[in-house]
Formats: C-alpha cells, structure tokens, sequence
C-alpha cells in the first residue's frame, strides 16, 4: 500500500496529510501569508492533531499564533477573571506552542490587572493582550485593533514592517462606520420560525446593516416568531403596525407558515414594502393566490402534496431524491432580469448572479393569470424554464428564490436589500 505496511498514526501520518495541504495550497495559489484558523478549545480531542501540525509547521516556516480567550465577568462583583485563560494557556503550551498575541473577548474593555496578569502567564508582554471587547457594531473591531496598534505589531511579528496601510480604504471604512452610526431610524419585522437564536439569520441581519449604511438610515431588527401570528386574532396587525418593512426569511417544514403567510398578507394590504427570500418567495405566491386569485387550497407540495392547485411544486429533477442536503438546486445560478420592474431597478442589470438552496419552484403554469391580476414574473432562468423574482405590481412588494444576503457586504451590500430599505425610507 501507499505506506508500505507500516501502521498509519495520528503523528506523523494524518499530521503529514494536513502541512501537505497547506502547502500545496500556498503553493498553488502563490501566497505570501496564508490565515489558518484552528477552531475548538485547546484540549478538544477533535482539534489536538491539528495543533499538533501548526507546531511542525512553525519548525520549518515562520508562523506568528495568535490565541482567542475569553475572559468572562461575574456582574456581582464586576470582577474579570483571568483562570480559564491561564488554564487554556497552560494547555496549549504543553502542545509545545508558545503564543505570540493573546486577544481577549470579553463583555467590557480588559482591565489593567486582568492584561498583566494574562501576560504573566503567557510570557508575553503587555502590548501583545489585545482587547476585543463586546462593541455594538461589529464593523468597528478592524478600527479598534488599529487604535491599540495590533497592526503594526502583527506586520513586524510578520516580516512586514514597510508595509503602509492603505489610507484609502480605511477612509472608506470610517466613512461607512459613520453612515452606519447614523441615519433615519427605521424599523424592519423578520417574520420567520428560528428567530429565538438570531443567529439563524445572521446573513438576513447584516445585510439589512448593509444596505442600511448605504441608504443613510439607522435599522432596528423586530424579530417575530411567526407561529405567534397564528395564535391571537389580530396579532398580526399589533405586531407590524409600526414596522417600516418587513423580510420573510428561507426555512424549510411547515411550521409556521400560516403565521409568515399572514403576515405577507398585511404587509400587501398595508402596501408596507415587503421582502421575500426563498420560502418567502414561495409564501409570497402561496397568499396571492389564495387572497387575490381566491384558489382557497392553493399551497406548496411541500406542505400538501394533495393540493389541487400546486403553486409551488417540487422541480422536476428533483422528484426522485427524498433525502434532504446536498442534491438541491445550490450554488451561483445566472437569472435574467425584466426591464420596468422593481428588480430591475435594483439590480440596474438584466444579467445576474445570486446563490440559492432550494429544491421547490414556482408552477409555472399560475404565470399569466397571477400576472393579470397583479403578481409579475420579473426574473426567471436564462431559459425562461424556472421563475427567479417575483413582485406585486401596485406596491413594494418582491422575493426571490435565491439568497442575496450571502452575497451581501458593506461595501457592496444586496441590491433587493438596498430596495426594500428605499422604499421602507420612503
């Protein structure tokens, strides 16, 4: 075999395996530095030969090993204890690695006793603990490394002590921190079914900062958990009465969907500026054909294969797979945009590209009536075989079966985002 009947180990086989693919990466892809995260606990059984081959790595190749801690403190005494980082440091230098830069996450800013007493035990000196404290803008944390100096001390460590940051782009990064600080206050509803961790919806809320920033407007998420709307007559009205906008997220089952469902409905009614993603494209379709086309069962097969109108239906090269995961519709996928439409005046380009995760499509054979009674077809495949976006006609109402959060960045934020928060201004 390829080891020559010898026993295949941990060390130095599997450890071999992963310097190899860290190499041949660099290599391939002529990089100067490379920035491997180790995730896991020092200790973890799952991470140890891992650690172990940044340790043969650093034998050979100059590797700077900056440690994430966290320092937790007891709100009774206000005191930030320090022993689960002594402990964790301790751990880690038994693996034989010695940390460069410790960075601290921690509720307020390191204090100067928990800093020195760290870097006792790290046998490093003071300017080398970094304070990441909690902060309410995550987009802040770049410019709070600068102003404690980690850059440079970080380009030093690294050989790099010429290098100039680029004024340029940390001007940009200023400016957007101050638009995204500042602004119109608003107030934008998610109306989905995992919001009680929002971190389910973590790419959904950083767009929404985004496009906030890029609109001059200051947002507060309202997260509502959509099964709440099915429970009291007239929640719905009480819960988005004062919303500005309202985003139905992805989600799959169908838990909760009534609740999503009305709310698409009031936010129709209401002509509040509405946003659908995935399911809330296909939630979108569902409500319009029950409340506008009166096909009083129409559903997705999804949730009622039984369904005499089948607005949204399982595609075709999709009807023989029953397991969920990896054999949907998913990656980059291309969609040809309408002219005069709302999609179109978000995007500014008939061509597009936006990631999806999904095996249900839009019936298509609901196109011309749903048309002629409000709801338009404004994006679909290049081939015109499946529907991409949809949108109200008399109102700012659109979805997509793609996610455009995933693509979403500060300084290029989603163009259907950047819309909805226009229009919620308006």
């Amino acid at each position: 075999g390829e080891f020559l009947g010898s026993d295949v180990q941990i060390i130095p086989h599997l450890t071999n395996l992963i310097l190899k693919k860290i190499e041949e990466t660099a290599k391939e892809n002529s990089l100067e530095t490379m920035l491997i995260e180790v995730g896991g606990t020092v200790g973890d059984i799952e991470n140890s030969y891992f650690i172990e081959a940044m340790r043969e790595l650093a034998l050979k190749n100059k590797v700077v090993f900056i440690v994430l801690v966290y320092v937790p403190e007891l709100d009774v005494v206000g005191e930030q204890k320090t022993k689960p980082t002594q402990l964790a440091l301790r751990s880690l230098m038994q693996t034989g690695i010695q940390p460069d830069f410790i960075v601290t996450r921690s509720t307020n800013p390191l204090n100067k006793k928990a800093k020195e007493k760290i870097a006792l035990f790290a046998n490093l000196p003071v300017e080398r603990i970094i304070d990441n404290h909690d902060t309410s803008n995550i987009y802040t944390v770049p410019m709070n490394m600068i102003e404690c100096g980690f850059d440079k001390q970080l380009l030093k460590e690294l050989g790099y002590e010429d290098r100039k940051p680029n004024s340029e782009k940390l001007a940009a990064w200023s400016d957007y921190l101050q638009r995204s600080n500042t602004g119109k206050p608003l107030k934008i509803a998610v109306v989905g079914k995992y919001v009680d961790l929002h971190d389910s919806y973590v790419s959904v809320n950083e767009a929404i900062v985004h496009a906030s920033a890029t609109c001059g407007a200051k947002t507060k998420v309202k997260w509502i958990e959509s099964e709440t709307l099915e429970e009291i007559e007239g929640e719905t009205a009480h819960a988005l009465e004062d919303i500005d906008g309202v985003i139905v997220p992805g989600g799959f089952g169908s838990r909760g969907i009534t609740g999503m469902i009305k709310a698409i409905e009031y936010s129709r009614v209401n002509k509040k500026p509405y946003l659908g993603i995935c399911l809330g494209m296909q939630l979108m379709a569902i409500e319009f054909a029950r409340n506008v086309a009166k096909l009083e069962d129409a559903d997705s097969t999804e949730f009622n294969p039984s369904t005499q109108n089948k607005v949204i239906h399982i595609m075709e090269d999709q009807k023989a797979v029953t397991e969920k995961g990896g054999t949907m519709r998913l990656g980059s996928w291309p969609a040809t945009v309408k002219k005069g439409t709302y999609a179109f005046d978000a995007y500014g380009s008939e061509q597009i590209h936006e990631r999806h995760r999904h095996r249900y499509e839009f019936n298509n054979i609901y196109r011309e009536s749903f048309d002629k009674l409000g709801l338009r077809i404004s994006a679909t495949t290049p081939d015109d075989r499946l529907v991409e976006i949809i949108e109200w006609k008399d109102s700012f109402g659109i979805a997509t079966q793609a996610h455009p959060e995933l693509k979403s960045r500060p300084e290029r934020p989603a163009p259907l985002f950047v819309e909805l928060i226009k229009h919620a201004m308006m």
